[in-house]
């Protein structure tokens, strides 16, 4: 196996972060943001509000609005946003698939 070390000048390194994508970087986007975080309550499948046992969640539920769908219509799970603001996308088993970090003005 090959390794590449590159060195880089702190202006380079500058250049380089300037380049990358911001949001990439921005701590109020990472999963390491408590906030974000799967071992936060408020985001985890435990949470009562955010179970697929809740009848809100349940594909069972003809009038759940925060279904989240396929391009063929299919549900393949849902959302629910925590006191917080971070929006979290569970499967239809409740397993946290992603999120959407709170936004700013909230």
């Amino acid at each position: 196996m090959k390794f590449l070390l590159v060195l880089l000048t702190s202006a380079q390194l500058i250049f380089f972060v300037q380049k990358t994508n911001a949001q990439a970087l921005n701590f109020d986007n990472s999963p390491l943001n408590y906030q974000n975080s799967p071992l936060n309550y408020q985001n985890s499948p435990l949470n009562p509000q955010n179970s697929p046992l809740n009848y809100e969640n349940s594909p069972l539920n003809p009038n759940s609005t925060n279904g989240v769908y396929d391009n063929r219509g299919n549900r393949i799970g849902y959302e629910v946003q925590a006191p917080n603001g971070v929006t979290n996308y569970f499967d239809n088993k409740g397993n946290r698939i992603g999120y959407s970090p709170r936004n700013k003005g909230q």
